[in-house]
């Protein structure tokens, strides 16, 4: 399992920020189509008890759903995934 796998859809606005911010700090992650894959979209809606995307899910098992910058960033620099 990656570090993160990202559920996401191309059309989703904060799904694109928060895989350019992710982006930009270098982060690696893995992503899951949820408009294209049906088997995502039941486990992003498992993971978070909701349809909302982008759901952000770390190795441990927490997650994040549409966080905003800041939070996804400060949740990244607690983990030790940036400095």
């Amino acid at each position: 399992m990656a570090e993160i796998e990202f559920y996401s859809a191309d059309w989703c606005g904060d799904c694109r920020r928060s895989k350019s911010l992710l982006e930009t700090l270098g982060v690696e992650y893995e992503m899951l189509d949820v408009e294209h894959s049906k088997e995502n979209a039941e486990k992003a809606q498992e993971i978070s008890g909701r349809t909302n995307i982008p759901v952000i899910r770390f190795k441990d098992g927490t997650h994040l759903v549409e966080p905003t910058d800041a939070i996804l960033h400060a949740e990244l620099k607690v983990r030790g995934i940036i400095s």
